[in-house]
């Protein structure tokens, strides 16, 4: 079996720093991949060896465990961004809120309001990552992807992709597919944005759902957004040490839709109307930001090193000396008190590596 030599590796290596949380123990191994080929080579080495084989992009939605991966962790560096007409593609380890601005720079449409969202291209489809009303499986078009079964590089249409809330083939599969490079069909609207789809992002834009935008006031209109609820990184900002949104919005049955109403009324009053919207099939979607605050777990709650953002419930963040248990201790805390009031089980988003809450 040959041995990589053209990759950085390092053993017994830190990968809190490769994590928005700052959080986990050591990969006994790290590799580092800037071309495909070397992510193809690294990932044919590890199943080869049966070794367990950990992959981190931006690391924005990773929670690892302190003791660490036994293991090859894959850093995936790659870079790529190719811009013909209104197709986008882009390696996967480009850094997303980058490919959004030259995106907007170029006048077109379609993850402008994806700005400032952490992490890399590659994880964007894994998690069908979206926010403020856009979604990338509305205009992605294709993923490269390493098969890991089938041992070959392949390329999955959208439909393949399997997309749904928060969710797609890569996460349902997530042992088989390394998404190698991703595939966009942007609009160009004359330098305006797709229509206004979210209603906080059309209040904010002063403007009413539907109408159009100029690109570069979305994009700054959504970065004051997130930056005010803590979600755009910055180092000095501990409200920023987390993975963005921690839960999903929870899509409940029509029954089960009921049974929370219940719930609702008899805790908060007959009066109070929680937030609702369609999800298709007679299920309805409603906000977990909204049921961890009437829940208790208000802005800033927490007097450990892990604590609820003070910007944003939905956002949990290390204040600079937390470790991943500590984290989990308070994820456990706001999952029983979401489920004891409402009777709602929240669902993490991050992937959890060598825990679980």
């Amino acid at each position: 079996m040959r041995t990589l030599v053209c990759v950085q590796q390092l053993k017994d290596a830190p990968l809190a720093p490769l994590t928005t949380f700052r959080l986990g123990g050591p990969a006994a191994r790290l590799v580092t991949a800037t071309t495909d080929d070397e992510v193809i080579a690294a990932v044919r080495e590890a199943d080869a060896s049966g070794t367990p084989l950990l992959i981190i992009g931006g690391g924005s939605n990773l929670v690892i465990g302190d003791k660490g991966f036994d293991g090859t962790a894959l850093h995936i560096a790659t870079e790529g961004f190719t811009l013909e007409g209104t197709r986008l593609e882009l390696a996967a380890g480009e850094v997303w809120t980058d490919a959004v601005a030259r995106t907007v720079e170029a006048g077109l449409a379609g993850i402008e309001c994806l700005a400032g969202i952490p992490g890399s291209a590659g994880a964007t489809p894994i998690q069908n990552v979206g926010a403020y009303g856009q979604d990338v499986s509305a205009t992605l078009t294709e993923v490269v992807a390493y098969d890991r079964r089938a041992e070959e590089t392949v390329t999955l249409t959208n439909a393949e992709c399997a997309f749904s809330y928060r969710h797609s083939l890569f996460k349902d599969r997530p042992d088989r597919y390394v998404v190698l490079r991703v595939r966009f069909d942007l609009e160009d609207a004359g330098g305006l944005s797709a229509p206004i789809a979210y209603p906080e992002t059309a209040r904010a834009l002063g403007v009413a759902a539907g109408d159009r935008v100029p690109l570069a006031h979305v994009r700054e209109t959504v970065l004051g957004l997130r930056a005010g609820k803590g979600m755009v990184l910055d180092p000095e900002d501990h409200d920023t040490w987390s993975a963005g949104s921690f839960f999903t919005n929870p899509i409940l049955t029509a029954a089960q839709y009921a049974a929370f109403l219940t719930r609702v009324a008899d805790r908060l009053g007959p009066e109070v109307t929680p937030p609702a919207y369609p999800a298709g099939d007679g299920h309805t979607k409603t906000s977990a930001a909204w049921l961890i605050d009437k829940a208790g777990f208000t802005k800033g709650y927490g007097s450990g090193p892990a604590r609820i953002s003070t910007k944003h419930t939905l956002a949990l963040t290390n204040r600079g000396e937390a470790t991943t248990e500590d984290l989990l201790a308070l994820a456990r805390e706001v999952v029983a008190g979401v489920r004891d009031a409402f009777g709602v089980t929240l669902v993490n988003e991050p992937v959890t590596i060598g825990v679980s809450l």
